[in-house]
Parts: C-alpha cells; structure tokens; sequence
C-alpha cells in the first residue's frame, strides 16, 4: 500500500488522514500532544461560518490595527517589537489588499462546499459534537458597520452565501436572549456550531477503526525528501533535559498540516509556507443553573464591532471567542485579553452567570493572503494543507478532500477504488 505521512492531529491533520484512509492509502499520523486536537482546535470560537468567509486583507483593517496598537483591550492587538517574520509578513499581508474582493468570494464558496461534507462525515461516523444548525447572527451598534457588512455581502452573494439584512426589531425575535441597542443585521440561516474539540477526537477515533496509525507524544524533528520518499526523523517528547530515542520512518509521501509549525517543517522540505501565529482567545462559560442556561444565547452570534463570537455548546455551555494578537509564537493566557470576552458576556446577557468560566488561548496559522496552503510542494510527495488561519475549523472538510485529491494524481493508492460521499441538498 502507499504510505502517507500526516504531521499533524488538529483538525486539518484528521481530516486530511480521513479523506486519505477512504481512498485506500496506508496513513500515519504524528502529533506532539498526547491527544488529537489539544492545541489550535482545542477551544476556538465553534463557528462553522460561510458569513466569515471576508478576508482581512483592506485599508480598513490596516487603519484599525493602527489606531488599536496602544489598546490592550483591542479586538486586534499588534506586538510592536521588531521581527523580520512578522513584519515581512504585514508587508505581504499589504501587497495582497488587491486580492481582497477575489480572495473573499472564493472562501466563500469553499466554505459552502465544505460544511457539505463535514455533515457527511458526521453523519456516517455518527459523531456527536453538540451541533447546532440555527444560523449565525451578525450584530451592529452603528450605521457605518452596518453599511460595511452591506457591501461585504455582494461578494458573499455572489460566492453563493444567502445572508439576510435584518433590522433591530428583527434580531430580538431570531435571538430574543439580547439585550442592549442595536442599529441592524443580518442573519446566515444555512451557517451552524459545533464543538471543534469533540469533531476532532471524534474523527481521530474513526480514522483509527479505517486502520490509521496515530503517533502521540512525538517530537518531529526533521522532515528530509528524496526521489522514492519522504523520511520522517522523530522521538517521544520528554521532559526538558532527557534524551529520547530518535526514530526514522520512510513514506511514500507527506503532508504537513502542522499549523503554525507547517512554516518550520515546509522550510525543511525546501519550499516557503509564510505562516504567522496570530493568538485568539475564548472562555467557554459554564451555564451551572436554569437561569444562566435560559438567559445564554442559542443562536451564534458575531458581533462585527467587537470582533466577538459566541456558540451554543448544548445545554450548559457557552463558547465566547475573539481577538487578534499577532505577538509571534506565544500562548499566554493574559487576563486584559480575556476580561473583555467576559465583560461582553455580562452586559448583553445579564442574566448569565459567569463565574465559572475557563480561559483558553490558541495560535491560528494564517497566511498572508488570508488563504489556506493546500496542493504540492516544490518537490514530488511532499503536500500542504496548513494555513487557514480564522477558518480551519470551516474549511477543512473540502481541502482535506483537495489535497487528497492532490495526492491521488500524483501517487495513485493501487488497488483501491475511491470512496465518494454521498452529500445530500441543502
């Protein structure tokens, strides 16, 4: 059979080894945690959101991040310290300000095409992972916020998104827990939530039943290509000090799909992924007592102005995620970042208690242009699927099925017939 390396057990690493074991290849998986989806897909903000397909790539965003430099509070924080990656990397962010309108109708439509075969797989897998499919509500305190999501939504039209203008009067009867002045709308009826965390160890344990090998605890530590093969050089994760027994373990192919390490492991493999890890935050509060429970929303929200999201995580849990910090490879959990999330929740759903809330921070992997890495490397048997920064967690279904796609052209899986979803109409 042909051999597959997959570096990576997050969401795009599962999913990827998913679609691979369907089409007959032998796949093994290596992840440094001792379990699937333990870092970027451990606690994101639940949306599987085709009406956050915009990308960030505008003046706009670029005069924002400017005015919020000095804010601790802000929705978008910028570590001014001096670094050639994140600086080179603005720089490119910048150059692709044209690509804006291009860029964002093409997640657009794979976003749709996406959640298609995410509600496959759950349903042939019969994994349950708190979804729910009531839309995404998008709030705005101002006229001019308003108007921007006005124009935001011709290129989500025409990606073929159906996302509604509603006025305040409307949102109190899509979301009735609400509380608070609101100038307007617009409502994605066909956008869902779900819990990434629960998917991911869900799927892992499927792929593991189609015989996918998982590799925990592993410290991959070189990554070499050849003409017949790609060698994997890796060791189990020790504490700070020990040395551990180095393993080497040839493939016919690979693919990195390591997040914010994809940069390290594709520079390794001779091509250039120009991954930054910008940080965002979540607290999942949990909804203890009827009140807090009744009070919570169940309609997934994304306030533009905030730049906040919440989700609905069955009956007594509650997911508030946002932020941008771009502050290099750095995971602390710092209190003025989350207080903000807290204090949101507080004032439009004050009948909520949120003292028992847990904090998290994670590290998306995002690409200059806003769009996920996803195809062949420089080299033959080397693929990406890494980079989709605010999006993984919406996008992975299709280029999993992409860079599967890929990797049948290139390295056929002999003697295996492909397995098709059979994807129902919405």
């Amino acid at each position: 059979m042909t051999r597959i390396a997959v570096i990576g057990a997050g969401i795009t690493g599962i999913t990827t080894a998913y679609s691979l074991s369907r089409q007959g290849y032998q796949v093994t998986v290596f992840d440094r945690n001792r379990y699937a989806a333990m870092e970027t897909s451990f606690a994101n903000g639940g949306q599987l959101s085709a009406s956050n397909a915009e990308v960030w790539n505008s003046w706009a965003t670029v005069m924002k991040g400017i005015k919020w430099m000095f804010r601790k509070d802000a929705p978008l924080l910028m570590n001014p310290m001096p670094s050639w990656h994140k600086y080179s990397w603005m720089a490119e962010f910048v150059m692709n300000i044209p690509n804006y309108e291009k860029n964002t109708i093409a997640t657009t439509k794979l976003a749709i095409e996406a959640r298609k075969y995410l509600f496959a797989i759950a349903e042939e897998e019969k994994i349950d992972f708190d979804l729910e499919r009531r839309g995404i509500l998008h709030i705005y305190r101002t006229r001019a916020g308003y108007d921007h999501a006005a124009r935001v939504n011709k290129l989500l039209a025409a990606g073929g998104l159906e996302r509604n203008p509603v006025a305040a009067a409307e949102i109190r009867n899509i979301e009735p827990a609400l509380t608070g002045p609101l100038y307007g709308g617009f409502f994605t009826p066909s956008d869902s939530t779900g819990d990434i965390h629960k998917f991911t160890r869900g799927l892992a344990d499927a792929c593991l039943k189609r015989g996918v090998t998982i590799i925990t605890n592993a410290d991959v530590r070189q990554l070499t290509h050849a003409d017949d093969g790609v060698t994997v050089e890796w060791g189990e994760v020790t504490p700070e000090g020990e040395n551990a027994k180095t393993d080497k373990v040839r493939f016919d192919g690979i693919v990195v799909c390591a997040g914010v390490a994809s940069r390290k492991f594709a520079a390794q493999l001779g091509d250039r992924v120009n991954i930054y890890p910008v940080k965002g935050y979540s607290i999942t509060i949990n909804l203890n007592d009827r009140q807090s429970q009744e009070a919570a929303p169940w309609v997934s929200l994304l306030d533009d102005d905030a730049k906040i999201v919440t989700s609905r995580l069955g009956a007594d849990r509650l997911r508030v995620a946002g932020t941008a910090e771009f502050n290099g490879e750095n995971r602390d959990i710092r209190y003025d970042r989350i207080k903000p999330l807290i204090d949101w929740s507080s004032d439009l759903f004050p009948g909520m208690n949120t003292s028992s809330t847990v904090p998290w921070a994670g590290l998306r992997p995002m690409m200059p242009d806003m769009m996920p890495r996803v195809g062949s490397g420089k080299h033959s048997r080397v693929f990406y699927n890494t980079g989709h920064g605010h999006l993984g967690w919406t996008l992975s279904a299709a280029t999993a099925e992409i860079v599967a796609g890929h990797i049948a052209s290139a390295l056929p899986a002999e003697g295996h017939s492909k397995q098709v979803f059979k994807i129902a109409a919405e």
